[in-house]
């Protein structure tokens, strides 16, 4: 009898590793999706991961673990974390003006702090909400934006689009300043502590900037849907925007990032508890994002996430940290609804 119990409690993730690739499956069918990775973190159960379709469909090149995705805006969550981890050690103050880190920004009407940054609250323009002004420059390096400092060219003339700490405004630029601000804070380049604080004690090890001239054979290819019909994307430089949406990597080291926000490694409890707090807003209101996270529930649970959509890809990082279990899913179609196909998986877990 007992022999018995324990099989079937052996047999139990298998079966819902199982039930969780065949909904994932129907549900990138469904998509017509290319390609599509997915993993599941659960408190002290291995990684479990799927696949499914092309990396590269005219190469005929299946999507395996070792499979390149953009990550686009999940990409935002390794800067709040290195931001957070030099104000632990005292090197960053986030309610100081980002101009006595960062003098190169402009002056602007009113001073950016870096807390107001996180929390996408201030007023640095996204893509089309205001004008995005480009500062010319001739560069001597052949990769200026390398250096994120360098990228602040890209938008730093930029009329602010609301006066900073007043209202809840998503942005990419902003977050490009504050990985200016990591840099400076933490006096070595931007990308070497992204690596040192957080992809190394993670073992992440295929996590890279996604440089155009660095660019491996493992790298999914793109596609987009036009007037029906699928076809390979554009393949655009996003060098400029690393802070803000220029990582890639395999499916499991999304997964080992995944377990390791739920977990010591990165950044202490009580740090981690204010990042994933909604921020206020004047008028007693509150926005839905923490500091780097989107704060909600689902499954009558909390839940902490972050998504990305960009050229040649969307993303999903959901995670239950009262459960130790994240959902994490990387498709190389732009195309792609992700929310149902985790909604799909995470009842199967959950319910």
């Amino acid at each position: 009898m007992l022999c018995s119990l324990f099989l079937a409690l052996l047999a139990f993730p298998v079966c819902q590793d199982a039930s969780v690739d065949s909904v994932a499956v129907a549900q990138a069918e469904k998509q017509e999706l290319v390609g599509l990775a997915w993993a599941v973190v659960r408190a002290g159960s291995p990684l479990h991961r799927g696949t499914f379709g092309f990396a590269d469909r005219e190469k005929s090149r299946p999507v395996d673990d070792d499979t390149l995705f953009r990550w686009a805006s999940i990409s935002k969550p390794l800067t709040a974390i290195a931001a957070m981890q030099l104000v632990e050690e005292d090197r960053l103050d986030l309610d100081r003006n980002v101009r006595e880190y960062v003098p190169e920004f402009p002056e602007k009407p009113q001073p950016i702090n870096s807390l107001q940054l996180l929390a996408h609250q201030g007023g640095i323009v996204h893509y089309t909400n205001g004008p995005v002004i480009r500062t010319e420059v001739e560069y001597e390096v052949e990769h200026p934006f390398e250096d994120v400092i360098l990228a602040l060219d890209t938008f730093k003339e930029s009329p602010l689009v609301a006066e900073p700490g007043t209202k809840y405004a998503y942005t990419t630029h902003g977050y490009i300043l504050l990985g200016a601000v990591v840099q400076r804070a933490g006096g070595e380049p931007y990308w070497k502590q992204v690596k040192e604080r957080i992809a190394k004690p993670l073992g992440m090890q295929s996590l890279r900037p996604d440089y155009p001239w660095t660019r491996t054979s493992e790298r999914a290819r793109g596609y987009r849907r036009v007037l029906g019909v699928i076809v390979p994307s554009t393949d655009t430089d996003v060098s400029w925007k690393l802070p803000g949406g220029g990582f890639t990597s395999n499916i499991s080291d999304l997964a080992r990032f995944a377990e390791g926000l739920m977990g010591e490694k990165l950044v202490k409890p009580a740090t981690r508890e204010k990042m994933w707090t909604r921020q206020p807003l004047p008028e007693r209101k509150t926005s839905s994002y923490g500091l780097g996270f989107s704060v909600g529930k689902a499954h009558e649970q909390r839940l902490i996430s972050h998504s990305g959509s960009q050229e040649a890809t969307r993303t999903l990082m959901r995670l239950f940290p009262d459960r130790g279990t994240a959902v994490v899913l990387m498709s190389n179609c732009e195309y792609a609804i992700l929310k149902p196909i985790a909604l799909a998986m995470e009842r199967v877990l959950f319910e």
